[in-house]
């Protein structure tokens, strides 16, 4: 059993990505099923019974399967709600924020500039670094990614706060642990989605960790 309560093999597991014809992990993957009125869910936890139909977490792709791909993939007509794309977008950022909420519950989170770039000089083990798409980019650059963190600008301050129990937040660091590595999987699906994330400096670097 890996951490988080997820077995090795659930996590590695592939599926086939309905539009490009892909096969990658599901944790890039977007999973839907079929309603009980034959309209498309999205299963952002990856939970809802039925048959699993799954689509590369890019705005793009997911686009592209609502011309059709959902019905040929469930082998039967199908409704597509018109914001389907938007609703996935909605509810990864909420995901998102709330693993991060859990994660500073548990201590292994904090926000604001000085906080960050205590952790960041004083050898706490960061592992993601998250900041304000709507933030300063000034601010912003002052800041930098650990060698093997990850860093994430696809919330903007109002979720950030949300997610630290105050009105914005600019600057948050999440330490090492099962807890960050599901806000990776989750904001890595949430940028595919939208257009912001990053910027220059070294702040923006999204570096892979090994």
């Amino acid at each position: 059993m890996a951490r988080g309560g997820h077995s090795k093999d659930q996590d590695d597991a592939e599926r086939k990505c309905i539009v490009t014809g892909d096969v990658q992990p599901k944790a890039g993957l977007i999973r839907f099923v079929v309603g009980p009125e034959n309209q498309v869910v999205p299963d952002i936890l990856g939970k809802l019974p039925g048959r699993g139909m799954y689509v590369t977490a890019d705005r793009a792709t997911l686009e592209e399967a609502r011309k059709g791909q959902f019905s040929r993939s469930a082998k039967q007509a199908v409704t597509v709600p018109d914001g389907l794309v938007d609703e996935v977008e909605r509810q990864l950022a909420r995901r998102t924020v709330d693993l991060i909420a859990m994660a500073r519950k548990a201590g292994r989170a904090v926000c604001g500039f000085e906080k960050v770039k205590g952790w960041l000089a004083g050898g706490e083990r960061v592992r993601v670094l998250v900041q304000a798409s709507d933030g300063s980019e000034r601010g912003k650059t002052k800041l930098w990614t650990p060698e093997g963190a990850r860093y994430f600008g696809c919330l903007t301050a109002a979720e950030l706060g949300l997610a630290f129990g105050r009105q914005s937040v600019i600057h948050g660091a999440l330490a090492t642990g099962g807890l960050s590595n599901r806000v990776v999987e989750e904001a890595t699906k949430l940028r595919g989605l939208r257009e912001v994330d990053g910027g220059d400096g070294a702040s923006g670097k999204d570096k892979e960790a090994k």
